[in-house]
């Protein structure tokens, strides 16, 4: 007998993440691949499976702790020795929570080690009585920004916010500044914000705290990690960027008939095409038409970022909370191929398989809800992406022929953009090529 140590495998981009739920008892028998214990990152959960056979010793970490790639979570009694271990590490997918990049093959590597090694000690966070208003104030140069220890995507969250990293106490390994430090630096900021004129500087007045129970019975509920990362998202994203949406209609009836007649052909296939995978099509034929719809502002504010390549998000959403999933390389992608990769995501995000690499790298975002109806809506960029398509349920409709009113499926539309990168010209222009492509699906083969 061997007491084995299990540490937090390669989360596949996360950073940290959450522990949700701890999947055994003391003294549980446990299966090679079994589930150990249950990660949440800020889109995804994950279960992270045992190395090997064995018998649980004892967890190193509670409900609601968070860790990092390579912390101690768990010590398994095992029979096999060290000496016995096989070279190759089992590998086993990480399950993610969702509905919103094509298909990638990823990997929890297990590591084990004879010892436990113990976290290192984390100083807690040093903040300044000043709000982020006055941190903005601060100046910073350029060298002492290089000698911050902290990631790109820490930086941009923080250019965001308007915080200066200089002024933020790192809690990662030697002393690098995590995404959580920054949150938490402008929360404990807002927080010594008391009075009026302090929340008011922020350019964001304060909601009301309020008793609901007087009014009748209530139940409080937590919100989940995904829940609450999308609102703050959503805040962000709608504080920051300067939204304009642009409305417009597409005639799909052609569309929809074809659509419809290629059902055989996809029972053989195995995939069910759906409007959804015509939207994709459309929009990456659009982007590269129009390709001031794949740029995303430079950090410093003078320069903009051209990409070369077109990624399309979907939104989905989950009992657990909207995800948008990044299908890569769609202009390089036919309708079957698109069809296939919108149902294996909507599968991984309805069984929470989504890793999150797959929800990384967009371009660009569409965001259907046909399926369940409305008019219209106003979507929300999702930041740093230049723009979003909405898109609601098509409704039969009398369209003038030039003789005579005929019906036809028409399908709402809504591009909303980043006003400080595309002009309404470029819209109108974007969209209504959209517009094209779905009224006559020939051009999608052009």
């Amino acid at each position: 007998m061997s007491i084995k140590t299990v540490v937090v495998p390669d989360l596949g981009g996360a950073e940290t993440v959450d522990v949700i739920e701890l999947s055994l008892a003391v003294g549980d028998n446990v299966e090679l691949e079994g589930a150990l214990l249950v990660l949440e990152s800020d889109k995804a959960t994950m279960d992270v499976p045992s190395p090997f056979d064995g018998q649980l010793v004892k967890y190193l970490v509670a409900e609601g702790d968070t860790v990092k790639v390579g912390d101690a979570i768990a010590e398994l009694e095992t029979i096999a020795s060290s000496d016995d271990a096989p070279e190759d590490k089992p590998e086993a997918s990480a399950d993610l929570v969702l509905a919103p990049e094509s298909p990638v093959e990823t990997s929890i590597e297990i590591v084990e080690t004879v010892e436990a090694s113990p976290t290192q000690a984390q100083a807690p966070v040093e903040l300044k009585s000043q709000s982020p208003a006055a941190v903005v104030e601060e100046s910073q140069t350029e060298d002492e920004e290089a000698d911050i220890y902290a990631g790109p995507s820490v930086r941009m969250l923080a250019r965001e916010l308007g915080v200066q990293l200089g002024v933020v106490r790192g809690s990662g390994p030697r002393g690098r500044i995590l995404r959580d430090d920054v949150n938490d630096y402008v929360k404990a900021a807002l927080a010594e914000s008391s009075s009026p004129m302090q929340v008011a500087s922020t350019g964001i007045a304060e909601v009301p705290t309020i008793d609901f129970s007087q009014f009748g019975t209530i139940d409080t509920v937590k919100m989940t990690k995904i829940q609450k990362v999308t609102a703050a998202n959503m805040q962000r994203n709608w504080l920051n960027v300067p939204h304009v949406t642009q409305f417009d209609e597409a005639d799909t009836t052609d569309m929809d008939s074809f659509r419809k007649s290629l059902k055989a052909e996809g029972d053989a296939r195995g995939i069910r095409i759906s409007p959804v995978a015509f939207l994709i099509k459309a929009i990456a034929i659009a982007l590269q038409e129009n390709p001031v719809f794949l740029r995303s502002l430079a950090g410093d504010g003078e320069n903009y970022i051209q990409k070369h390549y077109c990624n399309i998000g979907m939104a989905v959403d989950t009992p657990r909370g909207l995800v948008v999933p990044v299908i890569r390389d769609v202009a390089n992608m036919g309708l079957w191929d698109i069809a296939a990769a919108v149902t294996e995501f909507a599968g991984k995000a309805r069984e929470g398989k989504l890793k999150p690499a797959d929800m990384q790298g967009g371009c660009f975002t569409l965001s259907s809800l046909g399926a369940i109806g409305g008019n219209g809506f106003t979507p929300i960029v999702n930041a740093p992406e230049a723009g979003i398509l909405g898109v609601s349920k098509a409704q039969i409709k009398p369209v003038w022929d030039g003789q005579e009113f005929q019906p036809r499926l028409m399908l709402p539309l809504a591009l909303s953009y980043d006003h400080r990168l595309v002009n309404g010209g470029d819209a109108g222009r974007f969209i209504t090529q959209i517009v094209k492509l779905l009224s006559d699906v020939r051009h999608l083969a052009l």
